[in-house]
């Protein structure tokens, strides 16, 4: 079976994993990124909590001794249901079973302006990119001609109270805390302002009552500025303006308000829903074809539990490849009768918004937990998920350090990489 998986994330490594080595498959994978990238840890490579190498693997290392293994790092253009073939930047690859796993990216709702001068972080290299005009911004306040001026250099807005919006938050407000005013001392951080908004009545909608409560709680009392039943309407670069009327002054916007599925050419837009994902079957079969399959972001799948498709999490993706890996095999087999329907089993969600303050929910048994147990709760299971015991023992040793010290020594501004933003008052300062 010539199987070719698309996206090199949770749920695409997950299925080359477990079907490596694996007599009766050839399999390609295929990714835009030669590693894997461990998603909830992005806000702390934003925030010069941890290095992107921390928590990046090498795709190439994961299948060093697979005897039917192919990796290829290609962008893919085009599916060719028709051929068997999938059409990349640089060649065309033929299948006899293709799986889709390509995640998601940002979704800016149709708002150009607002994605062409908001930051996304939906990639480590977009991580890396909001920690150099971070850095550069406070670089640039140093030398702001009026004090207005450094106030917006100042401010960051962030957009959407999820998880990602209230993780980094939290981290931001603890660098304005413990870090940058020693790092730049000059400047006077209670200028500083970090705003999150939320179109919704609370932060963590998706996570209990108790959950959301604490996590406002924690964020008030680090400093950040929570506006409820708020929306960005519009972003020029410089001015945020909100749904309520209000104007904001802000040089950076980081946008973690919604996703899409990252879905390439070639479906029938019929098979395509709410938040671009393809309709998928209980086998996680594109419905229409015998031999394309999705899981995980891009997989839109209605249950009688999930009647609008599963929530675009890592486990979802992970339960969803694991499940498909077996079908596979008995397909492979010639045992398709006995083939398996998914039923996802939640295990539980979790997020942290600073030092020692993090909040938990258990729905088997219903449980809630917050604070100092929840914080050691989320680093133990985000550790044991990195992929690498180097990896996890350089986050081991940031983390421990971090928490003593708190401090990190990755602050550093390589300007080829961040999107400049000019500002004209500060262009015209530096050429006088």
């Amino acid at each position: 079976m010539k199987l070719v998986i698309i996206g090199g994330g949770f749920g695409g490594l997950q299925l080359a994993r477990k079907l490596k080595d694996r007599a009766g498959f050839e399999i390609t994978l295929v990714d835009k990124f030669n590693y894997h990238q461990f998603q909830p840890l992005f806000y702390q490579v934003a925030t010069a909590g941890l290095d992107a190498s921390n928590i990046s693997f090498p795709l190439r290392k994961v299948f060093q001794h697979s005897n039917n293994m192919h990796i290829r790092m290609a962008k893919v253009l085009e599916i060719v249901p028709a051929e068997n073939k999938v059409i990349t930047d640089s060649a065309n690859i033929d299948y006899d079973i293709l799986v889709l796993a390509t995640g998601a990216t940002t979704n800016f709702f149709g708002n150009e302006r607002i994605a062409s001068n908001a930051f996304p972080m939906k990639s480590t290299t977009e991580a890396l990119e909001i920690r150099h005009r971070m850095l550069q911004n406070f670089e640039e306040a140093l030398i702001a001609p009026t004090k207005e001026e450094q106030v917006k250099l100042m401010t960051i807005v962030i957009v959407g109270g999820g998880p990602t919006g209230v993780e980094l938050s939290g981290a931001i407000a603890e660098m304005k805390k413990y870090v940058l005013p020693k790092d730049y001392p000059e400047l006077d951080f209670s200028l500083m302002k970090i705003y999150l908004l939320e179109g919704g009545s609370e932060v963590l909608e998706n996570m209990s009552d108790i959950a959301s409560t604490k996590s406002l709680k924690y964020l008030v009392d680090l400093g950040v500025t929570v506006l409820l039943k708020t929306r960005l309407t519009d972003y020029d670069g410089q001015t945020v303006v909100l749904n309520t009327g209000q104007q904001i002054e802000a040089s950076t916007v980081i946008w973690a308000a919604g996703i899409m599925g990252n879905l390439p050419g070639g479906f029938n837009p019929d098979l395509v829903v709410r938040g671009n994902r393809l309709k998928v079957d209980r086998h996680n079969r594109v419905q229409g074809f015998e031999n394309i399959y999705a899981v995980g972001d891009i997989a839109s799948m209605e249950t009688p539990l999930y009647p609008h498709g599963h929530p675009q999490v890592a486990s979802v993706a992970i339960q969803q490849a694991k499940l498909l890996a077996d079908n596979l095999i008995k397909i492979e087999r010639r045992s398709a009768h006995e083939v398996e329907e998914f039923e996802y089993y939640d295990k539980g969600s979790m997020a942290t918004v600073g030092r020692n303050l993090a909040v938990v929910d258990l729905p088997h048994p219903k449980l809630h937990f917050a604070g100092f147990f929840a914080w050691l709760i989320w680093m133990f299971l985000h550790l044991m998920l990195i992929l690498g015991v180097k990896n996890r023992l350089f986050v081991f040793t940031n983390w421990v350090y971090n928490y003593f010290t708190h401090d990190q020594s990755l602050r550093l501004i390589f300007k080829d990489f961040f999107r400049p933003k000019k500002i004209p008052e500060i262009e015209k300062a530096k050429a006088m």
